[in-house]
C-alpha cells in the first residue's frame, strides 16, 4: 500500500467514526410535570442509566410529557422522553395532532409501565358519566400530554363540549379542591391511582367516571393505539367498576438522534438495574421489561434496533 492510499484509508475512517455517534456521555431524559410519579420513575431511570453506562450523565427534564417531549425529540432538544403509545402510533404516522409531520424515525427504547386514564370528578359535582362534563369546567391534562390528547380526542369524537381549563397538574388539584373545576383527566399506573389524586383524596371525594361499550368501540375504531382496561369497584372506596382508556408507556428517541450501541446501553442500563426503579415503584417488581418491549413492537410501537438487540438478548 502507497502513502497516499494510506492516508486516503485513513482519513475515510476518521470520516466515517465522526459520522456515526459514540455512545453519548450526557443524556436529556424528557419525562413530565415534576409532581406526578412519572417524574418520581424517570429519576430512577436516570440514575440507572447512569449506574449501567460509567462517566455518563443523565438529566431528567420536566416536560409536557408524551406530545411535548415527541416535538422536543423532532427537534433535538432531548435525547429520549416518555411517549404514551397512542402518542407514539400517531406520530410515527403522521396523524392527529401529528398530521403532515410525521416523525417516522421515531423508535422506543424501553417500557416500563401500561397505564391507565384516570378521569376523576368531585362526588359532589353528580357527574357520573362522561356526558356530565359538557359545558363544565374540566382539565383534559397536562398541555402536550398524552392525557390531553386521548381525553380531547375521545370527547370531540362524542360530541361532549367541556369548557376546557388547561394548566399543570398542580392547576388543576387547587382548581379542583377550590371548585373551579369538576375534575381533570391524568393517567396512572394500571394498579394504583396517581400520586396526585391520592392527595387530593385527603380533602376531597372523588369520584371516577368511565367510558361505555359504545365510546370503547368509537375509539378504537378511530384512534390507534388504544386499549381499555377495567378498575375494579371500590378502585375509589366506594366507586363502581369502571372501564378506562389503556396505553403503553415507553421511552422513546430517534433513529437520527441515537445509534444502536448507545440504544443498547440504555436498554441495558434499564434491565440490569431495575431494581433502582422498582425501590420508587414497587409494583415493577413482576414487570417483563423485556417481554412488554417486544410485544409493544409487535403491536405497532417500532423498537430501537440496538434496543431490540438487547431485550432479545436478556429473553
Amino acid at each position: 500500500m502507497t502513502l497516499g492510499m494510506k492516508s486516503l484509508t485513513a482519513g475515510a475512517a476518521m470520516l466515517i467514526a465522526s459520522a456515526v455517534p459514540s455512545v453519548a456521555q450526557n443524556l436529556s431524559l424528557g419525562s413530565t410535570n415534576a409532581t406526578s410519579s412519572h417524574y418520581q420513575i424517570a429519576v430512577a431511570m436516570a440514575q440507572a442509566i447512569e449506574a449501567g453506562i460509567p462517566g455518563s450523565t443523565a438529566t431528567v427534564v420536566e416536560t409536557g410529557a408524551s406530545v411535548d417531549n415527541v416535538r422536543r425529540l423532532v427537534r433535538g432538544e432531548i435525547d429520549l422522553g416518555l411517549v404514551a403509545g397512542d402518542v407514539f402510533v400517531q406520530a410515527k404516522q403522521g396523524l392527529g395532532q401529528f398530521e403532515g409531520n410525521a416523525v417516522e424515525d421515531l423508535v422506543a427504547l424501553y417500557p416500563y409501565s401500561d397505564s391507565v386514564l384516570n378521569v376523576s370528578v368531585r362526588a359532589d359535582s353528580g357527574i357520573t358519566s362522561l356526558e356530565g362534563l359538557d359545558g363544565k369546567n374540566f382539565s383534559p391534562g397536562i398541555r402536550g400530554s398524552g392525557a390531553e390528547l386521548l381525553m380531547t380526542q375521545s370527547l370531540e369524537l362524542f360530541g361532549i363540549k367541556p369548557e376546557y381549563v388547561y394548566g399543570t397538574v398542580t392547576d388543576a388539584v387547587e382548581g379542583t379542591r377550590n371548585q373551579q373545576l369538576v375534575g381533570y383527566s391524568k393517567y396512572g399506573a394500571a394498579d394504583r391511582l396517581d400520586a396526585t389524586l391520592r392527595e387530593l383524596m385527603t380533602s376531597v371525594d372523588m369520584r371516577l367516571i368511565g367510558f361505555d361499550e359504545e365510546q370503547q368501540k368509537m375509539v378504537r375504531d378511530n384512534i390507534p393505539g388504544v386499549g381499555f382496561a377495567t378498575l375494579p369497584a371500590d378502585f375509589i372506596s366506594g366507586n363502581p367498576e369502571v372501564v378506562t382508556p389503556s396505553v403503553p408507556i415507553v421511552y422513546a428517541t430517534r433513529l437520527s438522534l441515537m445509534d444502536d450501541e448507545t440504544a443498547k446501553k440504555v436498554a441495558q442500563a434499564i434491565g440490569e438495574h431495575r431494581q433502582i426503579l422498582v425501590d420508587v415503584w414497587p409494583q415493577l417488581k413482576d414487570y417483563d421489561f423485556g417481554g412488554s418491549m417486544l410485544a409493544s413492537d409487535k403491536a405497532g410501537i417500532t423498537v430501537h434496533p440496538g434496543a431490540k438487540a438487547y431485550w432479545e438478548s436478556a429473553q
